[in-house]
């Protein structure tokens, strides 16, 4: 899932003090997991705005929406009649998001209302880890599921460094479990130490995010 935050709400006012009427929408998906831009937050938002202008002296129309995803056609669609009611959109769905419905909607300002953070794993209520970098191909199976790359603070892929802690910590953060130290004790879990003695293919960074912006087109899913 993304993991997204809320940006402080001081920020959020500078970023729309210049519009009067705002439609806040919000995403029913991974940012509603993460308690950041879901239905409920959504509606939290603009109470807390409409105040916030309200005791500046500063009246503004600040409602609510949210769809179920805002990264998919169909359901930013569902909001189509809605948006020209208004000045501009405060999108609470990750950077995508906010861009889709910028391409939906060109007329309207589209303002973010989240700030991204990766992509992760809800370890529990409150707690979530960052899991993946998205480089495009993907070598976990070397590593006992456990993602060299994202794991490691040094971002090593033939590690380890050498600086794990006696604690199994990272020398960088010592609150980050060391990522190679959780390699090696899963591999050895499963009784597949001797992955050690393979040489691991180098990973194709050309279809990571350093080579611009990336697209998937399956033929058996076009109309």
């Amino acid at each position: 899932m993304i993991v997204a935050e809320q940006k402080p709400i001081d920020e959020i006012k500078a970023l729309i003090q210049r519009y009067n009427k705002v439609l806040v929408v919000g995403c029913d998906s991974c940012v509603a997991e993460c308690a950041a831009g879901g239905r409920k937050e959504a509606a939290l938002l603009a109470s807390a705005l409409s105040i916030a202008f309200n005791l500046d002296g500063r009246h503004k129309t600040i409602v609510e929406d949210s769809i179920d995803r805002q990264c998919v056609d169909r359901f930013v669609h569902q909001i189509a009649g809605r948006v020209p009611e208004f000045e501009a959109v405060l999108s609470l769905g990750c950077g995508a998001g906010a861009q889709f419905l910028a391409q939906h909607y060109p007329d309207t300002p589209v303002i973010p209302g989240l700030n991204t953070l990766f992509i992760g794993t809800t370890d529990s209520p409150g707690r979530w880890t960052e899991n993946c970098l998205g480089c495009g191909d993907c070598k976990l199976a070397y590593f006992g599921a456990v993602c060299p790359v994202a794991r490691c603070a040094k971002h090593l892929f033939n590690g380890p460094c050498g600086g794990t802690r006696a604690d199994g910590s990272c020398e960088v953060n010592p609150e980050m479990e060391c990522g190679w130290a959780m390699i090696v004790e899963r591999l050895e879990r499963l009784g597949e130490l001797d992955r050690f003695g393979e040489v691991t293919p180098p990973v194709d960074w050309s279809t990571s995010h350093a080579g611009g912006v990336r697209r998937v087109v399956r033929e058996d899913r076009q109309p």
